[in-house]
């Protein structure tokens, strides 16, 4: 008779190899290359889990067809068609905000306003960005007398208000008649990014710190790679994580304080139309037609609300220690 446990035993190597070979153990098939990860795929692949970053993504995405494409949601009306006769006539199936003062559709008008304020936020970050990225990239990198140089003049200018600053900068400019939105714009923009850059500075200018002497920048330099091929293919592409996560929560910023300084009437002026300046013209009129400050206010405060989500969504997948 035979042995029944020899007959296990046997069968044994056969049945382990099997469940070996199941599910995510089975070998990679002949001429299959694991694909290689890095810090941005990782991100990636954290960001399309994440529920905050879906929804803010979202957000910004119709805030971004409002700012190109109005007549998507405006039905082809005219934002300074105006009608005394309707002066704060209350919200209504034929004006779904109501009308302004002057008569004005305030829903027409706020899908339009938000063109002005999202160029401000945009223009205002990337001009802070480039300019704080660069200052930081020669301090970090470089150090000695050289950073001593370009960190105590950051510290002079962190050291302002941003919205201080912004007045004093507006304010001394010569009043113009200009109703072009490019040219207001840019004068919005040239306040805010004069005294924003500097905390774009001191976050490059660290991250450049613990990247400088990194063993991949250390063998480019034995193999007599230039500074300036040092930098750009090495210390600026495994810097940029933190300022692209500051740059993001930071445009939501810059857009309400183009609001704050529209809305003192020191920013954008009419006939631009912006949130800010929606706010402005509503206020006198808060306690008898209080839907002409609450719709822009509240679209506002949705877009400034997006983008700090975005970035704490960003900076939570670029950060492994906070996942």
């Amino acid at each position: 008779m035979s042995d029944p446990n020899a007959s296990m035993a046997a069968a044994a190597p056969e049945t382990v190899e099997k469940e070996t070979y199941l599910g995510s153990d089975l070998p990679p098939a002949p001429g299959d290359k694991e694909k290689s990860r890095s810090l941005w795929s990782d991100a990636w692949r954290e960001l399309k889990s994440n529920k905050v970053f879906i929804i803010s993504l979202v957000l910004i995405v119709v805030f971004l067809i409002m700012t190109f494409f109005p007549q998507v949601f405006t039905f082809g009306k005219d934002p300074m068609a105006c009608d005394l006769t309707k002066s704060r006539q209350a919200p209504s199936s034929e004006a779904w905000f109501g009308y302004d003062n002057n008569g004005c559709d305030v829903y027409t008008r706020t899908i339009y306003g938000a063109k002005a304020s999202i160029l401000v936020g945009v223009f205002a970050t990337l001009f802070t960005m480039l300019l704080g990225g660069f200052i930081g990239v020669i301090a970090g990198f470089f150090g000695g007398w050289v950073d001593s140089i370009l960190s105590r003049l950051t510290d002079i200018f962190f050291a302002i208000p941003l919205l201080l600053g912004g007045i004093l900068v507006l304010t001394s400019f010569p009043a113009s008649d200009s109703t072009n939105l490019y040219s207001e714009v840019a004068k919005v923009v040239l306040a805010l990014g004069i005294l924003g850059w500097t905390s774009m500075t001191r976050i490059m200018r660290s991250s450049v710190i613990q990247v400088r002497n990194a063993d991949f920048v250390v063998a480019a330099r034995a193999l007599g790679a230039k500074n300036s091929r040092i930098i750009n293919k090495h210390v600026v592409p495994n810097s940029l994580a933190p300022l692209i996560v500051l740059a993001t929560i930071s445009l939501g910023g810059y857009i309400g304080a183009e609001a704050t300084l529209s809305f003192l009437g020191l920013g954008l002026q009419p006939p631009v139309i912006s949130w800010g300046t929606m706010i402005n013209d509503a206020q006198p009129y808060i306690r008898v037609a209080p839907f002409m400050l609450f719709f822009p206010a509240f679209f506002l405060s949705i877009a400034v609300l997006s983008f700090i989500m975005l970035g704490d969504a960003v900076r939570e997948a670029l950060d492994p220690k906070l996942r």
